[in-house]
């Protein structure tokens, strides 16, 4: 089932798995079904291996992954609390504004945008924060941040993970790595439409919860009385559908194996990196640091960024995206992830991109 001819390629919504867009025509149910209850359960429990946690409180929030981000910070963070946020993208930017928002007195740790984030700087930037927060794939510029090494020398303080663009397209190991609590968005490399936020907490994290969240939409508490346990508490309406859709899409990435949809996003972008050196185009991030998923590339000089991506999405019915903040204009940011992630698309694009760039 094909909602639209065209690959999209930016760094927001992929092409979803055919699974997952078939699964919006399942028959509408109550939220409180037994049968749509039973599809709840089990989408979590897909989320969990995802994830690779065994955390009880890991569930879909009704909302897309900045939903995620609040949810994080809100039941999290309260007035006074040091939070150290890394920044060195947009992404880590909007985790400042919303920690700020609670109340937080945010440490900044910043690196150039298109650089990684110094892991041993963000450990030191305070001598005891409540949390440390930074992204995993920083979709503003391509740049993988080392979580791993944040969450093993994190000491008493908490650890928070963007993983809006990683999540099913790189390495992400809540428990192995001792994330307390990470969020993502659907339409990455998970390959469903955008609309929910698969978000995980530690038992650690839901020790530390504040009493009152600012949020009554997003408090986790009563979030969790809904999506699982043998008695739930209404909360709110389920978005039923994009549920469903969750559920195939979660299924279709199981099915193909974690370790090997990890391997087809490395070796797509690997080939898509490699070819668009060979059309003489300079890669944005920091070699070494580069998302598979997600690459940026210098516009070259002379050539008109919005007239590029147009004749794109006019002429093949390829969508990319363009760059953010200062760096508009300036850079182009192509997804490879998800569904869309395979070999023909990255050879469609090459080509076209040679063909409008005269390459």
């Amino acid at each position: 089932m094909v909602l639209t001819d065209r690959v999209l390629m930016g760094p927001g919504p992929c092409n979803p798995y055919p699974e997952a867009t078939a699964a919006f025509c399942r028959p509408m149910l109550g939220h409180l079904d037994p049968e749509f209850i039973a599809v709840l359960d089990e989408t979590i429990d897909r989320l969990r291996q995802v994830w690779q946690t065994a955390n009880p409180l890991t569930l879909p929030v009704s909302g897309t992954g900045s939903a995620g981000m609040e949810a994080a910070f809100v039941n999290t963070v309260g007035p006074g609390d040091v939070v150290v946020i890394g920044v060195n993208g947009l992404f880590g930017e909007r985790m400042c504004d919303v920690a700020s928002r609670c109340g937080a007195r945010v440490v900044r740790v910043e690196a150039a945008w298109g650089t990684p984030l110094d892991p041993q700087a963000l450990l030191d930037a305070h001598p005891s924060p409540k949390l440390i927060a930074l992204v995993h794939a920083e979709t503003s510029t391509g740049v993988e941040n080392d979580v791993r090494s944040v969450a093993e020398g994190k000491r008493d303080a908490l650890v928070l993970a963007d993983c809006v663009t990683s999540l099913g397209g790189i390495p992400v190991d809540v428990d192995g790595w001792g994330v307390d609590i990470a969020y993502s968005g659907t339409q990455k490399c998970l390959g469903v439409s955008p609309g929910l936020s698969p978000f995980t907490m530690n038992e650690r994290a839901r020790q530390c919860r504040v009493p009152t969240p600012q949020s009554w939409y997003l408090d986790l508490g009563m979030i969790g009385d809904y999506t699982s346990g043998a008695t739930r508490k209404y909360h709110h309406t389920a978005p039923i559908a994009m549920i469903f859709s969750l559920h195939a899409g979660l299924g279709a990435v199981l099915d193909e194996g974690l370790e090997a949809a990890w391997e087809r996003h490395r070796s797509c972008g690997k080939a898509l990196q490699d070819g668009l050196e060979e059309l003489g185009l300079k890669l944005w991030a920091a070699e070494g640091h580069r998302l598979p998923e997600l690459t940026t590339v210098l516009v070259p000089d002379g050539v008109d960024d919005a007239a590029v991506r147009r004749s794109l999405l006019a002429q093949y019915g390829i969508e990319i995206g363009g760059g953010v903040g200062e760096w508009a204009g300036r850079v182009w940011r192509i997804g490879c992830m998800g569904n869309t992630a395979r070999m023909a698309n990255v050879t469609l694009l090459l080509s076209a991109l040679a063909k409008i760039l005269g390459r």
